[in-house]
């Protein structure tokens, strides 16, 4: 039986676990292929970059910057969130970005309705802390409503409304893709 931890220490314990499961072909550290590295190979042990969007990737590689990346880690813990979800969640809102628009009115990096904002105390979406802090109070919401980080991650999309409407992911393409899209980050491609 495997024991779930929560935060940096499920993170790291879920590490610890693929690298035995993978043996030596395991990445000895973050960016570096082993065995990859030689006369032939172009990319001489690093890992080639990925085109966005690439045909068959269900994967974006987009990274974020390592200050955003703390406050990430740092909102999800509060929370209650596991921070690998809640920055595969992120990465698909706004791709890093704090002062994204959606033509539907959300803002900021975890791509906040006003309202939404407004009742998590977030006074500006477009601040980096407050926006992410509020973010996944929202997600920790969901969560603790649906049970489930699925169906969280449909309430987070198409409103716990519309979730509990269809007692399920809701039948709108966009919010399927995006579950799928964040499960496919946060499960590092894998389905």
């Amino acid at each position: 039986m495997t024991v779930q931890l929560r935060g940096v220490d499920g993170i790291r314990a879920r590490i610890e676990e693929l690298r035995a499961k993978m043996g030596s072909q395991a990445p000895a550290e973050p960016g570096q292929v082993s065995g990859m590295a030689s006369a032939g190979n172009p990319f001489n042990g690093e890992i080639a970059p990925m085109p966005v969007n690439a045909p068959g990737l269900s994967l974006n590689p987009i990274k974020a910057p390592a200050n955003l990346k703390a406050m990430i880690e740092k909102a999800a813990l509060e929370a209650g969130v596991d921070p690998g979800l809640f920055d595969a969640l992120v990465a698909t809102e706004s791709s890093y970005d704090p002062n994204a628009r959606s033509r539907a009115g959300a803002l900021g990096l975890s791509q906040l309705m006003p309202a939404t904002a407004d009742s998590l105390g977030v006074s500006n979406p477009f601040d980096p802390e407050q926006n992410l802090r509020g973010g996944a109070q929202y997600l920790a919401q969901m969560i603790r409503q649906f049970g489930d980080a699925k169906l969280a991650l449909a309430a987070y999309n198409a409103g716990p409304g519309a979730v509990s409407k269809y007692g399920g992911i809701p039948p709108f393409k966009e919010t399927q893709n995006y579950v799928e899209r964040v499960m496919n980050r946060f499960n590092g491609g894998r389905p």
